[in-house]
Order: C-alpha cells, then structure tokens, then sequence
C-alpha cells in the first residue's frame, strides 16, 4: 500500500484524528493541527502538503494497520465461524481505542472532498474484502454457511450490516459499547449465515 510513515507523522495523523472527533470534518484545518500538536503551521506542512493528504495517510494507516491485525489474529486452525468472529470482533476492538478512524471512513463531507480520498476509501475496504472472502468461501465449501447465497452477495450483506452498525456508533457519538453491540451483529450475522 503506502511506504511507512515516519513517528513525526503518525503524530500528525492521530492529533488530525483527535480533531476530526471532536470538530468533524470542517474542524480539521491546518491551522486547528498546529494548535492542537502546539507547532507552526509550517512545521506540520514540512510532513504533509495539505489536508487532503493528512487524511489520505490516516486512511492509509489505518488499510495497514487492518491488514496487519487480520493477518495476525486469524490463524488457519480455527473454523470458518472463529476466523467470522476474530475478524469482526478485532475490528470492533480498534474502533474503540480509535473512534476517529471511524470519523475518518464515515464522513459525508470527506467523501466529497477528494476523488483520492475516496479511492483511499474503498482500499480500506478492500482489505476488509481480502479476509473475509476466503473465509466466507471456506465456510462455504465446508458446508458450515449457506450455499443458497452466492459468496459475493454474502461479503455484501456482511459489511453492509458492518457499516450500519459503525456508522450508527458514529451518529450516536460513540455513546454505545461498540464492542458489546458488535458481538451481537457478529452473531446476527452468523444465525443468517450459517447452514441450518
């Protein structure tokens, strides 16, 4: 995806993400960075040429963070539904220590920022995509998920309900227990799923 970003960076991107919680997307300017990191406003342009890019390179951290943790977390020893489960529930656990990426994939107003933005977007997505088809595929030629459905229309209605519930977390002000709620969609998810 992208080259790694160096520690001055990840600081620019979590104080960027600080503001984008509390502020929204409007909050989120240059000027609003260098206060919240106390900098001049050409030091935070020393590392990012503009906005665009410090949300460019959060979503970006965040695809391989996502990558990473997924990789990690699922092993090939568990069944179709633990490797389901790790999954959402791994994801469900970044959230909550980091409810500005949400901010960041769920804001109308960043989608009509940039096209970039957007295809930044759907990377993050994709990555999402990449685990779950083989295990949504595996479930499937192990007869433990339903073959009534194609896997594709599965991975849809799967991060459909993924992203209805995270953008309800968002719109509620992160005011549930994303965690709790999120176990209860993972098993939702897998009664629907699952052969009968």
């Amino acid at each position: 995806m992208e080259a790694t970003i160096s520690d001055r960076q990840l600081e620019i991107i979590e104080a960027a993400g600080k503001i984008l919680t509390t502020s929204g997307v409007s909050g989120l300017t240059i000027k609003n960075l260098a206060k919240e990191m106390k900098f001049s406003e050409s030091a935070i342009y020393r590392h990012f040429t503009s906005k665009e890019e410090i949300i460019i390179a959060l979503l970006e951290y965040l695809a391989n963070s996502m990558d990473k943790r997924y990789t990690k977390a699922i092993s090939a020893n568990q069944t179709p539904e633990e490797k389901f489960t790790t999954l959402f529930q791994n994801q469900f656990s970044l959230f909550k220590k980091n409810p500005h990426f949400v901010v960041a994939v769920f804001s109308d107003g960043l989608m009509e920022e940039s096209q970039r933005i957007n295809e930044t977007i759907l990377k993050i997505m994709a990555v999402k995509m990449k685990h779950l088809m083989p295990i949504i595929i595996e479930g499937q030629q192990k007869k433990s998920f339903t073959n009534f459905i194609t896997s594709e229309e599965l991975i849809h209605i799967v991060m459909g309900t993924f992203r209805l519930q995270m953008f309800k977390w968002r719109i509620a002000n992160f005011q549930f227990d994303i965690e709790r709620n999120g176990n209860n969609m993972i098993q939702a998810l897998l009664t629907l799923i699952k052969n009968k």
